[in-house]
């Protein structure tokens, strides 16, 4: 057999995230509910001052400017000097108001024709309109609002008329308009607990179907009835149920692998039993001897057995995901596997080739897997071939594939399909059944080809024996 062979192994650590903290989803729905409401609270109280200040401010502002209008029309012009004569009711009209406080001065280029000196010509928060000027400004002590109206005066000149009042009546007025918003509010707090309400009620019903799903799941692993609850927990609930089912699965699966277990070791235990028992009662040394010589070969079939039975648990489909394939060259595989066959195949004067390819033929595999199926076929076709017979390990490469060709009895065209079945036994040269094997072996073949994303077939080899294939899909193959 040729020699040589590459293979590589990875490792790497898996880095774990750190765990989330519980929490609550009554809370996050709260605050993600609550918080658009606060914002439209905010943006309403907000508006609503804005507005009630704006509405106040123009409905005075205009009161204000046509007094100013009405004070400058009363500018008369006389030898060429600005002038104003209002009679003291008039100014007693317009310094009245319940109220507020009211200001007036008439100024041309720096000179006080009437009114109260000292008015500031301006101010803060200014608003223009057609009659003029109004804004904000201290006087006397007190904030007011002052209208400011020019007219034509003197000598091209113009006169300022200023108006202040108080803010006494526009801050009342502001106060009126927001009361209108209480009613706003009220809403608002309405849909506040609307919102509080709403999420408890869809809250509970979640709860109270977790309590069940949690009472019945420790009872029983069967579906559970998902008519009851809202559309948007059936997937949660198929994932459940789906998850309810792989257990069961699983736990049948291990029953299962615990009755073959125990049905294919009785009757080798029982053996060796009775041979112990044997070699006990033989009066001589030989026959102690030949007693312990069939007891050796008992515990090599047993060891077998048991070998088996371990790569067969090994391929349960939960454990699959972890299985770490790497890049092998199949045909250094083949070699050292063939290699731990060759004193066998010569205790059986069979011959054991290797026809390896002149490239290497490299597919991801699971080294340790692949190595247990291959030595099944091997140890199949080294016991089903008669003493002088030859098995062959071939290539072929587009795409990569893996042959185990004997020159043994062959396997009949209606069992071809069945022997890969577990417990399924084929027959010697002579035609008998086979009690030396498990009926494992194939089976498990089958199972670890699959799990590779391979296919296994079974056919006639040249010289009338079995010829097992086992071939790699082309998008496996990794390029040396």
């Amino acid at each position: 057999m040729s020699t040589g062979t590459s293979t590589s192994t990875s490792s790497g650590t898996a880095t774990r995230s750190a765990p989330r903290r519980a929490w609550w989803l009554r809370r996050d729905l709260l605050v993600w509910l609550m918080l658009p409401l606060l914002a439209v609270v905010a943006a309403t109280g907000a508006v609503g001052t804005f507005t009630a200040q704006r509405l106040t401010d123009k409905a005075f502002d205009r009161w204000l400017l046509d007094t100013a209008r009405s004070v400058a029309a009363q500018v008369r012009i006389r030898d060429g000097k600005s002038s104003l004569d209002l009679p003291a009711a008039t100014e007693a009209v317009l310094g009245y108001d319940e109220i507020d406080q009211v200001y007036f001065s008439v100024n041309e280029a720096g000179r006080l024709l009437a009114g109260q000196p000292g008015i500031p010509q301006s101010g803060t928060r200014e608003s223009s309109y057609r009659a003029g000027l109004a804004y904000d400004a201290f006087y006397a002590g007190h904030a007011v609002r002052v209208a400011a109206a020019t007219v034509s005066g003197a000598s091209d000149g113009e006169v300022l008329v200023l108006v202040a009042e108080t803010t006494r009546k526009r801050q009342r007025a502001q106060g009126e308009v927001l009361m209108m918003l209480l009613p706003v509010g009220g809403l608002l707090l309405a849909a506040a607990a609307a919102i509080g309400f709403a999420v408890r009620r869809t809250l509970d019903p979640l709860e109270a179907i977790a309590a069940r799903w949690n009472e019945r799941s420790h009872a029983s692993l069967q579906p559970i009835a998902a008519d009851d609850m809202p559309r948007e927990l059936m997937p949660f609930a198929t994932a459940l149920n789906d998850l309810l089912a792989r257990i069961r699965a699983m736990l049948a699966r291990e029953q299962q692998f615990a009755a073959t277990v125990a049905h294919q070791l009785r009757t080798p235990l029982a053996g060796l039993q009775l041979g112990v028992t044997r070699a006990a009662e033989a009066g001589t040394l030989a026959g102690s001897r030949e007693v312990l010589g069939e007891l050796g070969h008992t515990v090599q079939r047993t060891a077998r057995l048991v070998q088996q039975l371990l790569a067969l648990g090994r391929l349960d489909p939960e454990v699959r995901g972890s299985l770490a394939f790497v890049p092998t060259d199949i045909a250094a595989l083949a070699h050292d596997v063939g290699s731990t066959f060759l004193e066998f195949a010569a205790a059986r004067s069979v011959t054991l080739e290797l026809d390896a390819p002149a490239q290497a033929l490299v597919v991801p595999l699971q080294p340790e897997l692949f190595s247990e199926a291959l030595g099944n076929l091997l140890d199949n076709a080294l016991r089903y071939t008669p003493p002088g017979g030859q098995v062959l390990i071939g290539f072929d490469a587009a795409p990569p594939a893996i042959r185990v060709s004997d020159t043994g009895p062959g396997v009949p065209d209606e069992l071809r399909d069945t022997v890969f079945e577990r417990f399924v036994r084929g027959q010697h040269a002579d035609g008998q059944g086979s009690n030396q094997g498990s009926g494992l072996g194939l089976a498990i073949v089958r199972d670890i080809v699959a799990l590779h994303g391979a296919t296994v077939a079974l056919s006639r080899s040249a010289s009338g024996g079995a010829c097992v294939t086992i071939r790699f899909s082309a998008e496996g193959v990794v390029s040396g």
